[in-house]
C-alpha cells in the first residue's frame, strides 16, 4: 500500500461520511436520538461514536492522550458534521505530511483499555476505513426501523464508479 492508495481510501471515507449524514439528515429531532437496540443508544451516538474513534486514531497518531467524546455533546447532524470536516482537514493534512515513507512507519500507542498498542499507519487508516463502514451499515439499518429512507449506495465500488 502506498501514499496514492491510503488517500484514496480517505476520499472514499469522507465520501460515505457525506452520504451516510445527508441521510440522517432527514431525521426529526427525536428520532435523531430515539432510543434503538443497537449497538449504540441512538442513530446520533452511532453516528457520533465513527466520528469519535476517527479522533481518538488521529490523536493516537499525533501521539496525544485522547478518550472518546460525549455522544450528547451533539445535538445535531450539522454539529457533528462540522467537527468532522475540521477533523477531516486536519488528518488529511498529517497523511500528506506523513509523505510516502510514512505509510509503513509503525506508530505506538494506548488503546481505551490503556494496554499498549503499535500498529504500521496503513494498517491503522485502513482500520479506521473498514470501522466507519460497519457502522454506517448500522445506521442504515436504523433508518430503515426509524421508517426514514436508506442512504444512497456507500459501497467502495459506488464510490470508484462514480468517481470515473
Amino acid at each position: 500500500m502506498d501514499l496514492s492508495d491510503l488517500r484514496v481510501l480517505l476520499d472514499y471515507h469522507y465520501w460515505a461520511r457525506d452520504v451516510i449524514l445527508d441521510a440522517v439528515a432527514v431525521l426529526t429531532p427525536e428520532q435523531f436520538t430515539q432510543p434503538v437496540d443497537s449497538s449504540f443508544k441512538s442513530v446520533r451516538d452511532t453516528v457520533a461514536h465513527i466520528y469519535a474513534a476517527d479522533r481518538v486514531w488521529y490523536l493516537r497518531w499525533l501521539g496525544e492522550s485522547h478518550g472518546l467524546v460525549a455522544y450528547d455533546g451533539f445535538p445535531d447532524v450539522n454539529s457533528i458534521r462540522t467537527a468532522w470536516v475540521d477533523l477531516e482537514g486536519k488528518v488529511r493534512t498529517f497523511v500528506d505530511a506523513l509523505g510516502e515513507d510514512g505509510v509503513s512507519r509503525v506508530f505506538e500507542y494506548k488503546l481505551l483499555s490503556g494496554a499498549a498498542g503499535a500498529s504500521p499507519f496503513s494498517q491503522m487508516l485502513t482500520h479506521v476505513v473498514n470501522h466507519a463502514s460497519y457502522h454506517r451499515g448500522q445506521v442504515t439499518t436504523l433508518l430503515r426501523q426509524l421508517g426514514a429512507a436508506p442512504p444512497k449506495s456507500t459501497d467502495m465500488i459506488t464510490f470508484y464508479r462514480l468517481r470515473k
